[in-house]
């Protein structure tokens, strides 16, 4: 698997901000499960303080404002300018963002303390320390505080991944509760995998584009590597008059301890 390029993730994301939400289709019916299990785990529907990371171009920031009251809202992204997607989905849902945290959740310093709930709609995935980010977290809730989010499992893109020999290295939903298990309790934990179909190869590539999941590599897509990589997929995994792609995604809600 690939070495993460935080910059080149950045940029990619960067660039497709503005058709993000009309493609990323799997990822909005990953933010209304999301919000609607925190929502399940906050019976009184409200929370004090809350952080947002990778709020992107605010697909869960709508979902879990039109479910959950939240006090006091931080929000963070590795793209500057998403900022101004997550004003808007505050302000229809008549939240005051306190403060967007512009850059790497990683390496920001410092964050926001004493909160009652973190959460990151398909984000987590893209973390170079998944552990360390457990601890980080644990370090900023209070006891009782929520941490929900959700990721992507191994099997997920496994087709172009086959063919690539490119792609991220997913944690199982076995790892994430282990590297969880000392700070925090699990109160909620669900897992898919599905295939979607799509026309030909040539379609998988243009989603994978547009929802910025590429950012990954700056090795050129030359004419033959194109074309191989269209004939081994339609040959490797054809779905009715076209071809499948595998999304396998998992859902976490954790109390700390």
């Amino acid at each position: 698997m690939q070495q993460l390029n935080k910059g080149l993730i950045r940029q990619r994301f960067g660039r497709h901000l503005h058709g993000y939400h009309r493609h990323a289709f799997v990822q909005r019916e990953m933010a209304e499960r999301l919000a609607a299990m925190i929502g399940e785990a906050l019976p009184e529907g409200r929370v004090g303080r809350m952080l947002e990371i990778g709020a992107g171009t605010g697909a869960f920031t709508a979902e879990i404002l039109s479910r959950v009251r939240v006090g006091t809202f931080y929000a963070n992204d590795l793209v500057p300018e998403c900022r101004q997607f997550v004003e808007t989905a505050a302000a229809l849902h008549k939240v005051e963002l306190r403060d967007f945290l512009a850059g790497d959740i990683e390496r920001y310093d410092p964050l926001p303390d004493r909160l009652d709930l973190v959460a990151s709609g398909a984000t987590v995935q893209w973390l170079e320390d998944t552990a360390g980010f457990f601890g980080r977290m644990a370090g900023v809730l209070r006891p009782g505080g929520l941490l929900a989010f959700s990721t992507f499992g191994p099997d997920n893109m496994r087709e172009v991944r086959s063919i690539e020999s490119v792609g991220l290295r997913y944690h199982t939903l076995h790892e994430l509760r282990e590297m969880a298990g000392e700070r925090f309790e699990v109160l909620a934990v669900e897992e898919e995998c599905r295939e979607l179909d799509f026309i030909g190869p040539e379609a998988v590539l243009r989603h994978i584009r547009r929802t910025g999941v590429n950012g990954l590599e700056r090795r050129t897509w030359t004419k033959s590597r194109h074309r191989t990589f269209i004939e081994r997929y339609r040959r490797a995994f054809p779905s009715g008059e076209g071809v499948h792609l595998t999304y396998h995604t998992m859902y976490f809600v954790l109390r700390k301890r």
